[in-house]
């Protein structure tokens, strides 16, 4: 895994976007060679030079199409992979050809001209489909395979390698076996021990079985871990990784139950400096008056048709849990029945709930209900991208059943964020607990870069409608 701005990224999705980027330009190339020289024309050095500006903002729409439609979120396990993202490519080249129109619009100096532009993403079609039939038949080859060994064979020894055992996983792993430690029960298979022979090392049995990386996985450390072993292994080359690393680099999730507290004091990210806190603002700010002017009419129209439907209120407003533990109100358009807590008990939200109305429902699926919460945006109460807030009643008893809950009040809530691209709706403890992951991973690792990656996953939420 590579890591850009404390986000982990798949060395395998990293490439796959580099060559594809590369295909991408050379298609821009070839489509421009191709049609001049059936015009007969010659193409000077200022030409090209102008041409690689074209090239650029071809391939920078095109990935970002093929990202919004989830093309680089793979899953291996998946029987229909080598056919899902033919059915992908075409609307992919669709939203990237209208995204170009738009750039070359407010840019004519970019254009290609129609002729070269509808060569150039024929090549471009050809170019990517070839590319990714070759990518997922090496993607299965065993040198792509990294040989990796736990030190424990407990619940969290179990639990690590059931993570790094699903063939579906973007890194994959070839697990070489386990070596118990004493006072710690055995959940794994005892034909997955190691044996260690006296005088044998951690470093000797992983020299003898060609480990490249050990995974910690003892979740009481106070009887004693071999330290200086584990050094030994960094020292000549072996990756040593904690349990509590693996799981967040492998999930992007920061998991709570059995996580050291001196893993948070200690580690690095939780970046909270003054020019991390002006990014973040300006890039709100960008977003959010960008965001408005291109759905304000969308936004009208919402408005009417929450009114026809029920004649109730537009808008609906609600205390909220922000930054610090402030409470504010937040502000959307309304998508339940107007007596949807007439009982006065506040309740959990929930995928299907029966209180949503139908133009409610829609509005959900395509987060047009959140829309108004651009205004908390400008006032400062909420960010664009980060956790979203919850209400003081539920933040009261989360707080009291689920670790770290209050971690996630150290930055400004979001319109969109980590947890809500990853998972769905949440309506009990449980739910909190795996969106707590998400948002702990958001808060320990935010980013401009992390930011980017969320609203293209949103956009990809809100094209699939799939209601997160």
């Amino acid at each position: 895994m590579l890591r850009i701005s404390n986000h982990y990224v798949s060395k395998i999705v990293f490439v796959l976007l580099f060559v594809e980027l590369l295909v991408l330009m050379g298609s821009a190339y070839a489509g421009a060679a191709v049609r001049h020289i059936g015009s007969g024309e010659v193409l000077s050095a200022e030409h090209l030079h102008h041409f690689f500006t074209s090239a650029i903002a071809f391939a920078t729409a095109v990935i970002f199409s093929m990202s919004a439609m989830g093309m680089y979120q793979l899953n291996f396990g998946e029987g229909t992979s080598r056919n899902s993202f033919l059915m992908q490519l075409m609307p992919s080249f669709v939203m990237g050809f209208f995204i170009l129109t738009l750039v070359f619009y407010l840019a004519p100096d970019l254009s290609f001209g129609r002729s070269i532009l509808l060569l150039v993403f024929a090549i471009a079609a050809a170019g990517i489909a070839v590319a990714r039939m070759i990518f997922l038949k090496t993607s299965e080859l065993r040198f792509l395979q990294q040989r990796i060994m736990f030190l424990g064979g407990g619940p969290l020894a179990k639990e690590c390698s059931d993570l790094a055992g699903q063939s579906s996983r973007y890194h994959r792993y070839k697990i070489a076996g386990f070596i118990q430690t004493e006072s710690e029960e055995l959940c794994v298979p005892a034909s997955n021990l190691l044996k260690m022979k006296d005088g044998d090392s951690l470093l000797s049995m992983a020299k003898k079985h060609g480990v490249e990386e050990i995974v910690v996985s003892v979740e009481n450390r106070r009887s004693g871990l071999p330290i200086k072993e584990l050094l030994d292994c960094k020292l000549q080359g072996v990756k040593v990784t904690d349990a509590a690393t693996f799981f967040e680099r492998e999930t992007c999730q920061i998991r709570v139950d059995s996580l050291q507290p001196s893993w948070l004091v200690f580690g690095g990210g939780f970046d909270q400096s003054f020019v991390r806190t002006f990014m973040k603002r300006s890039f709100d700010l960008v977003c959010s008056a960008t965001i408005l002017a291109l759905t304000f009419p969308l936004m009208l129209l919402a408005a009417i048709a929450v009114k026809l439907e029920d004649g109730g209120p537009v808008f609906y407003s609600q205390e909220r849990v922000g930054k610090d533990g402030k409470t504010f109100r937040v502000h959307k358009f309304r998508s339940m029945r107007a007596d949807a807590e007439k009982g006065g008990k506040p309740q959990w939200a929930a995928q299907n709930d029966p209180r949503v109305t139908r133009v409610g429902n829609f509005m959900r699926k395509t987060r047009i209900d959140e829309l108004p919460q651009i205004v908390n945006v400008f006032k400062g109460e909420m960010s664009f991208v980060g956790p979203r807030p919850e209400r003081p009643y539920f933040v009261e008893q989360l707080i009291e059943v689920v670790p770290y809950y209050n971690v996630r009040h150290s930055i400004k809530p979001g319109i969109t964020g980590w947890a809500q691209v990853r998972y769905g709706y949440g309506s009990s403890a449980e739910d909190a607990l795996q969106k707590l992951q998400y948002d702990l991973y958001y808060v320990k690792n935010n980013s401009l870069f992390l930011d980017m990656l969320i609203l293209i996953d949103t956009l990809k939420v809100v094209l699939f409608r799939s209601g997160r």
